[in-house]
């Protein structure tokens, strides 16, 4: 069995992963970290929850932390607000001494100028502050010897793209790693332009991820009653998804009014107050978290056990993150995704896209006697093969319920909306 040492990590951190009861490397760290340690570019591709920030922040540790010079000599560039801070948590787990200095818009400037100002070694952040604080001439990466592109996809799409390629442009040749989930064909040529012979590493799912995906047709002018009683006949956690960021905060504040203990997550939002909302969540204080697609992407909330797409995506790799919050690492989950008469063209244009065939759900029997079952003919409908010739919503061997697949990586991402 390969250890962490047998990896090459140093016993100073050895120690500090076995505080937290992490003992044995998963195969997106024994693949990447060797690699990452010879100073080769790396592009991961594995599924969420899989241990790809570890694959990463294990070398940029190792590779720092004996040496003393100016920085940052690190740069780890995420979409969102929530993954850096996840990223930062992560980071100081490891107890390396590097100096880290955590920078994402939303707040105040004095305390993230202060953790530039004392000389720091390793900057977490988002595209648009890392660049403010630039051209504010605060921050200067032309000493960054190792920078990560988390979410790589996301971080290479049209709307973020122009400031990734201003940060690239401010380095000079640094080590790079490119991680995500998903990896859309067009992010090749993205990857051929700024990654020196990079060595890719894909991970594919251990196992069949214990989820249940199930469809409820529903008018529009039921959506909200129809939500409201799936929340009541479910005692877990949470996550609601919906498009836009004044229909999320609407919602949330729809489903407060009928009682349900909610809060919304989206980028109208204060720092402080999306900070409060994720802690309050995970904290399990509030069990209905309403998000847009803020929350689908890279958050390592394990205690999730429903998820619900309330609104569709606008697209199949969008639904195949969202429905990733949950039946994680071995966890049972279930999804349910609303289809409203209004909604047939966008749905056919997720299947086209390779989203898969999802059977309809009885949703009476699961209000009213908090099981799951399904409308007998929804089995009966054509699906789109992932592999050989057995549908994709279905598996027919060793199992009395359908079961989802996660779908290949399919059209690229929607621009930021979050």
């Amino acid at each position: 069995m390969t250890t962490f040492a047998d990896l090459g990590v140093s016993a100073h951190t050895l120690s500090a992963l076995a505080r937290q009861s992490i003992d044995t490397p998963v195969e997106v760290q024994a693949r990447a970290i060797p690699a990452l340690l010879e100073g080769r570019h790396v592009v991961i591709q594995a599924p969420t929850g899989s241990g790809k920030t570890l694959a990463f922040l294990l070398p940029l540790v190792e590779r720092f932390r004996a040496a003393t010079a100016p920085g940052p000599r690190a740069l780890v560039v995420t979409p969102t607000r929530e993954l850096a801070i996840q990223a930062d948590r992560v980071q100081r787990t490891l107890d390396s001494g590097l100096r880290a200095a955590l920078i994402y818009g939303g707040v105040g400037y004095a305390g993230q100028e202060q953790a530039l100002r004392q000389g720091a070694d390793v900057v977490i952040g988002t595209p648009g502050r890392i660049l403010d604080m630039v051209s504010r001439r605060k921050l200067s990466l032309s000493r960054v010897q190792y920078l990560v592109l988390d979410e790589g996809d996301e971080m290479l799409d049209a709307g973020f793209a122009p400031d990734v390629e201003r940060i690239l442009g401010l380095t000079y040749e640094p080590q790079m790693v490119l991680a995500s989930a998903t990896m859309p064909t067009w992010v090749t040529r993205v990857i051929e332009r700024h990654l020196h012979d990079p060595i890719r590493i894909q991970v594919e799912q251990d196992a069949e991820p214990d989820l249940e995906h199930g469809l409820v047709r529903v008018p529009r002018a039921q959506k909200l009653r129809t939500l409201s009683q799936v929340l009541r006949a479910h005692s877990g956690s949470v996550i609601v998804f919906g498009r836009t960021k004044h229909g999320v905060r609407k919602l949330s504040r729809d489903l407060r009014g009928l009682g349900h203990d909610s809060a919304d997550l989206q980028g109208n939002l204060s720092q402080s107050v999306r900070d409060r909302t994720m802690d309050a969540f995970r904290a399990l204080r509030t069990t209905v978290l309403v998000a847009t697609n803020v929350a689908a992407r890279g958050l390592d909330i394990s205690h999730v056990d429903l998820v619900i797409n309330y609104e569709l995506p606008d697209s199949a790799e969008w639904l195949t993150h969202r429905v990733g919050r949950t039946a994680r690492m071995g966890a049972a989950g279930r999804a349910l995704t609303f289809v409203s008469p209004e909604d047939d063209a966008s749905w056919r244009k997720l299947r086209r896209q390779g989203a898969p065939s999802i059977p309809e759900v009885d949703l009476g029997h699961f209000v009213n006697q908090g099981g799951w079952r399904y409308v007998a003919s929804a089995l009966l409908q054509p699906s789109v093969p992932v592999a050989g010739p057995r549908p994709a919503g279905v598996r027919t061997r060793r199992r009395s319920r359908p079961r989802w697949r996660r779908p290949a990586a399919g059209g690229r991402p929607a621009t930021r909306s979050a």
